[in-house]
């Protein structure tokens, strides 16, 4: 459907005969003379002016091709010339449009003039194509939002006397889960209003049975294709992407030059139905392809029988009765919507439990919330993050409020992201998807486990080992990545190329190691350190994940020379003869 309305339209006349025929047919039905354009209805081929084969194709038409109301307007144009809802309310019923339904299309025009000026949408036209389809919300018979109130369904489309469409929406905006429906005041099919729904009113939701949004909806979708409707040949396909029937484009026509000539504004409620239904729903070519039944004769040559005996009479037996239509589901127990029902940022620490719990809200056709609907989660993702219990996916029943909740996630032992799935429904499945994320574990101190000074001479290997612990709001710290870095400057903004250094797994010098981490006790003993033939005072920084950094002072030096003493005099030994 979206790639056929996305086809841009050839404009152009191709014969004015067929054109000439529709206005003399709109003055015999003593209805306003709507100009159509050269060509807009073809020359007699019901492809050229868009209408339906038998083959029952929407050819996607907005409505489907549903029934519409054929009802004209007066040959007598309103009291009064013009197009402003000010007009006061005396005059015509038919020039009468209800207060909520005549704000929706003039907020229409001016949405759209704003977003789609070469349009040049007349709201009019909106009018005109809502009294043919509902004929103006029942009357308006709309709530405060522009709601209609019951919801506007047109029949099934199950191809018996109407175009065969199949179930496209789960019945979330129609009811019926087995086949379409045209839906609300402007009468979209569920399909097509998947692809044009708008939220008009700014509620939130894009409500077919909201005169706001449908109105809305219902321009765009006639402006599709880079439209001119100021233009009689684009203002005739438009109408015929709505409903592909000449017939339709008479009546719409009729309706638009009658409500060109001037409205007045009637309240809400107080509009009146047309009263005739198109005679051949769904292809605007005649009476229903489905014949009337007739009577058949018992036997061959015999009579036709008469009708249904009465208990215990004679005569034939009655004619098998057909199955009853079965009824849509109701809209309050229609699975309509799933929302996020306020789960915040999935955000945890490796091997720790989610502060935040997935949680989904699951509404109605008509958005109440929905109890008793099977919700499945889904963890996918590397991290080994986990529902409680270690189960990857559990599913959830929603309680009277519409929500349902999965259980505490329990973060892995890999940081990274996951998602977290939540699918409800099975004709037609809602999915909402979660991002998360497990961090590394973290520490917010770190400190040596001695204070014992580290000296070594050049070319020699420190003695000590250097050992430290990590901890996390004053507990041990287990698991938590050390970057380990001979430094020149405390805040460790310049790496050090001389002095001490550790030796990879080659026996090279290096003075970076990165795959450092705390034992389940959060210490970390390090590598053997060297130092090369450079004497002086080095640091080393340790830094963990988390922020949490300690220097330490590694000094270089060669050992201090010792001479050795004198043995002092004996005592006792006698001291040389001196010479006289």
């Amino acid at each position: 459907m979206a790639a056929h309305m996305r086809r841009r339209l050839r404009k152009g006349a191709t014969t004015t005969a067929v054109a000439a025929a529709a206005v003399a047919a709109l003055a015999a039905s003593q209805a306003p003379a709507a100009t159509l354009a050269d060509g807009s209805a073809g020359s007699g081929d019901p492809k050229a002016a868009g209408e339906d084969t038998a083959s029952g194709e929407t050819d996607g038409a907005a409505t489907g091709n549903s029934p519409y109301y054929t009802d004209l307007p007066p040959l007598v144009t309103p009291d009064k010339p013009g197009s402003s809802s000010n007009l006061p309310a005396a005059g015509s019923a038919e020039a009468g449009i209800p207060a909520s339904v005549l704000a929706a299309y003039k907020q229409a025009e001016r949405t759209v003039a704003t977003t789609d000026p070469s349009c040049r949408l007349p709201w009019q036209l909106l009018a005109a194509i809502g009294k043919v389809e509902s004929g103006q919300a029942r009357g308006g018979r709309v709530d405060a939002n522009g709601t209609a109130s019951p919801r506007i369904l047109g029949p099934a489309l199950n191809g018996q006397g109407f175009a065969l469409i199949k179930d496209t929406d789960g019945g979330a905006y129609d009811g019926d889960a087995v086949h379409d429906r045209a839906v609300g005041p402007m009468q979209f099919i569920p399909s097509t209003w998947a692809s044009w729904g708008q939220d008009a009113n700014g509620d939130g939701r894009k409500d077919p049975n909201n005169i706001y949004d449908a109105a809305l909806a219902a321009g765009r979708y006639l402006c599709a294709n880079d439209r001119d409707l100021a233009l009689a040949a684009d203002l005739d396909q438009a109408v015929l992407s709505y409903n592909r029937s000449t017939e339709y484009l008479r009546t719409v026509r009729s309706w638009y030059s009658y409500y060109q000539r001037g409205t007045h504004e009637i309240p809400d409620g107080t509009g009146t139905l047309p009263s005739t239904p198109s005679p051949s729903p769904g292809t605007g070519s005649g009476p229903s392809a489905t014949p009337s039944p007739k009577p058949s004769p018992d036997k061959p040559g015999g009579k036709p029988s008469p009708g249904p005996s009465k208990p215990g009479g004679g005569g034939s037996t009655s004619p098998t009765p057909k199955p009853p239509t079965p009824k849509p589901t109701p809209p309050s127990a229609t699975f309509g919507s799933l929302e996020n029902a306020g789960t915040g940022p999935l955000r945890a620490t490796a091997g720790q439990e989610f502060d935040e719990r997935v949680s989904v809200l699951a509404r109605n056709a008509v958005g109440a919330p929905l109890a008793k609907v099977p919700v499945t989660f889904t963890v996918t993702g590397g991290t080994g993050t986990l529902f409680a219990g270690g189960k990857k996916t559990v599913t959830v029943r929603t309680g009277a409020d519409g929500t349902a909740t999965a259980p505490k996630l329990r973060a892995g032992e890999k940081a990274g992201e996951f998602t977290v799935t939540a699918v409800a429904g099975t004709v037609r499945p809602r999915t909402l998807t979660y991002a998360a994320t497990v961090t590394a574990r973290q520490a917010d101190a770190i400190a040596r486990t001695d204070e014992k000074a580290l000296v070594a001479a050049p070319g020699e290997k420190f003695a000590d080992a250097v050992t430290v612990k990590a901890t996390y709001k004053d507990a041990a710290a287990a698991g938590v990545a050390v970057t380990a870095t001979m430094v020149k400057d405390r805040l460790g903004v310049i790496d050090n190329d001389k002095g001490p250094y550790f030796k990879d797994a080659d026996g090279k010098p290096v003075r970076t190691l990165t795959t450092l981490t705390t034992d389940a006790d959060g210490q970390l003993r390090l590598p053997e350190i060297f130092a090369d033939d450079n004497e002086g005072t080095y640091l080393l920084r340790l830094t963990t994940e988390g922020g949490a950094s300690v220097v330490i002072e590694l000094t270089v030096k060669a050992p201090e020379e010792t001479t050795p003493e004198e043995p002092a005099p004996d005592a006792t030994e006698t001291p040389a003869a001196t010479k006289p």
